[in-house]
């Protein structure tokens, strides 16, 4: 299928859209479609299998810019973190296949010879195409349409081209119609009032603690539960948005919750976020709920790659850990690798590991763990004062957590093909707007090259974006690093810019206004 046919019959193959009109420079330019350019509805991608044709449109422009196949299931996506390429590209506009048709054009005023925006005619401005477009509700008919109709006179291509439209149309499988019932549902999901999205987070929150989060992944960052596990747990067809909740935020719900003895939570002040730290699995509400086994549902991720090619690569920001002599010998015993790095997760899982395999779990209390000399030494040798008694036992909610403090924390950047491990905790950007002479304004950014930055080319593309002159300057004192300096008090949308179009991580950037009393 050509997007020529497509132009015509808008609806013949299912679309996935990009996240932005910018996007689509990539795929004229002959790259793949990757996942993290697609622009993911909150109910989670449709399911779809691999080798299975789908289109590619823009947001806001019902005309497909390109055709190709899958290459995974989404399934397999799922499990891929919907990272690499969801659609090898068969035909996109442009190429040459299109150069090919005597009468070629263009279906409307979004398409340009480099890109492809939203059509400024197309219906409302409100009207938003999902990024994975449902063909059915009545455009089953359009889609029985002959395809040859849809290649008039004024716009016709050679025959070749008209075997590459027909090609493999009859043995499209278009999604049936949705039945009423079906239909019924789907609205009812979209107008849940505030007391049914409360009883419906209540509801995830409870599935996801007995299906999904064990006691050995704790302490975990409230965003990490609330998007790895809460997420996947809700109904098919529901939008669960903490905003409109009673709660409003993820951190107070959280502090609800702990508040009533079912979870216990804490604020990480160096992460600014709050952390689930423990579970009372012998709390009413726990043992009275009656989980479910259920298929989870994809859930949206960001990144921000968008296509091969693309200028604008993916940012990874992970604290790593590295075992130290202290903890060393507890990996030794369980033969786990003591020159590599560990992820949280990875190393309490090391942890628990010896505590299965020594048979520690206290027998009169679940709960807690019996230290042996050589996981006493690990969690507290040289950390105990002089003249006090070591623990004897510990809380495995509190296990985890203080065997990675025994470990040497470092942190790890990637961004594309460049990989940078450092030691210690990752340090945060700084953006501060100072008065300077005249009155003016001036906003300085540094640590920059923590996130992999480069502060020259971040000044030319602020000087651009800003309009406004920039420049750079070395930190005194520190060999190799820069800071950015932008005329003007441009505080807030720096910061958003560095968090939209290179991923550096809010938590990770701090905001100084001196020009404020």
């Amino acid at each position: 299928t050509t997007f020529y046919a497509l132009w015509k019959v808008p609806y013949l193959l299912p679309a996935f859209t990009l996240k932005g009109g910018e996007v689509s420079h990539f795929i004229l330019g002959g790259a793949d479609l990757m996942f993290p350019g697609i622009s993911v509805p909150p109910e989670g991608l449709p399911s779809f299998q691999a080798g299975q044709p789908w289109s590619v449109k823009v947001p806001g422009n019902p005309a497909p810019i390109a055709v190709g196949t899958t290459t995974m299931s989404n399934t397999e996506a799922l499990k891929a973190g919907l990272r690499g390429k969801a659609l090898r590209i068969a035909h996109y506009y442009k190429d040459l296949l299109w150069a090919s048709a005597d009468g070629r054009y263009v279906p409307n005023e979004g398409f340009y010879d480099d890109m492809v925006i939203e059509d400024p005619n197309f219906a409302s401005a409100s009207q938003h195409i999902d990024s994975s477009e449902d063909p059915s509700e009545g455009k089953q008919d359009k889609a029985a349409v002959d395809v040859s109709e849809c290649l008039t006179e004024d716009h016709a291509i050679n025959s070749e081209t008209i075997e590459n439209v027909t090609a493999g149309v009859s043995e499209l499988n278009l999604p049936q119609e949705k039945t009423t019932e079906e239909q019924t549902e789907e609205k009812e999901h979209q107008h849940l009032s505030t007391e049914e999205i409360d009883s419906l987070l209540d509801i995830c929150l409870l599935q996801a603690l007995h299906t999904n989060v064990k006691d050995k992944d704790l302490p975990m960052p409230g965003s990490i539960l609330w998007s790895n596990h809460i997420l996947p747990c809700r109904p098919p067809g529901v939008t669960l948005d903490i905003k409109k909740s009673s709660h409003k935020k993820l951190s107070k719900w959280l502090q609800s919750k702990s508040s009533s003895g079912l979870i216990s939570v804490k604020e990480d002040k160096h992460k600014k976020e709050v952390m689930l730290i423990g579970i009372s699995r012998k709390h009413p509400d726990y043992t009275a709920f009656k989980h479910h086994k259920r298929v989870q549902e994809p859930v949206e991720q960001h990144d921000n790659i968008v296509a091969d090619g693309s200028s604008a690569k993916q940012l990874e920001v992970d604290e790593i850990y590295k075992p130290s002599s202290h903890v060393n010998p507890i990996f030794l015993a369980v033969d786990a690798d003591t020159g590599k790095y560990y992820s949280a997760s990875e190393a309490f899982d090391v942890v628990f590991r010896y505590v299965e395999k020594e048979n520690l779990v206290k027998q009169t209390d679940k709960a807690k763990v019996i230290l042996d000399a050589t996981l006493c030494d690990a969690l507290y040798k040289g950390a105990v004062k002089k003249g006090s008694a070591y623990p004897s036992e510990i809380h495995k909610k509190d296990l985890g957590s203080t065997f990675v403090n025994r470990m040497q924390i470092h942190h790890r950047v990637a961004r594309g093909n460049e990989v940078v491990i450092r030691k210690g905790a990752i340090r945060t950007v700084q953006i501060m707007t100072e008065r300077r002479q005249g009155n003016k304004k001036m906003t300085r950014v540094s640590g920059l090259e923590c996130f992999l930055l480069d502060a020259d080319s971040l000044a030319s593309e602020l000087q651009k974006k800003f309009a406004c002159s920039t420049t750079t300057a070395e930190l005194p004192g520190k060999k190799g690093q820069h800071e950015v300096l932008i005329q003007g008090g441009v505080i807030e949308n720096l910061a958003k810019h560095l968090v939209d179009h290179h991923g550096v991580p809010k938590r990770y950037i701090e905001v100084y206004d001196k020009t404020k009393k």
